[in-house]
């Protein structure tokens, strides 16, 4: 079951397959036409000054929003960890103030 497999050789049949030979002379030849560009079957998106400046006010509302989010979210943490903060002072003064009165 796991023993190699050595793929074994045909025998030699004594025929000899005479190599072929490629011929070195040069054969000019013209390259190829250059692709020719197709004309697009839609037609092409024009932007007038008020579309513009509608995706201008749009780009600027998504920045402004994304950046409230993130700082949203920043407040959130560095509040989480203020009042993880003040809880760890407080149990470290309860269980101070119990080693002292007993």
């Amino acid at each position: 079951m796991f023993r190699t497999k050595v793929p074994t050789n045909p025998t030699p049949t004594g025929v000899v397959i005479p190599p072929t030979v490629e011929s070195t002379a040069t054969i000019p030849h013209t390259p190829p036409p250059a692709p020719v560009a197709q004309p697009s079957p839609r037609p092409a998106v024009q932007l007038t000054p008020g579309t513009a400046l509608a995706l201008v006010g749009g780009g600027t509302a998504v920045v402004l929003v994304v950046g409230a989010v993130l700082v949203s979210m920043l407040l959130a943490v560095a509040i989480s960890g203020v009042s993880v903060a003040v809880c760890a002072v407080v149990l470290r003064s309860l269980l101070a103030s119990g080693r002292t009165h007993r």
